[in-house]
């Protein structure tokens, strides 16, 4: 029961923080300035994909304590 609570507890806040970061814009997304590095979209690519696979690693974690029989 524990971990199913940490399971939903790590997908709720995997959920807040994708749709934090996606939630700022309104409509279309804004031209980059002309003066702007071209490298900072894919590191912030990466940094979201560093992100999600933290969060996927950690509710795979959850899911197998769950499905553990060691606290039964």
């Amino acid at each position: 029961m524990r971990a199913r609570r940490l399971l939903l507890a790590t997908a709720a806040a995997a959920l807040v923080a994708l749709t934090a970061g996606c939630a700022h814009h309104d409509g279309a997304s804004p031209k980059a300035p002309s003066g702007a590095s071209p490298s900072a979209q894919p590191s912030q690519l990466a940094d979201m994909q560093k992100k999600v696979d933290a969060a996927q690693s950690a509710a795979a974690a959850a899911d197998q304590d769950a499905t553990s029989t060691a606290d039964r």
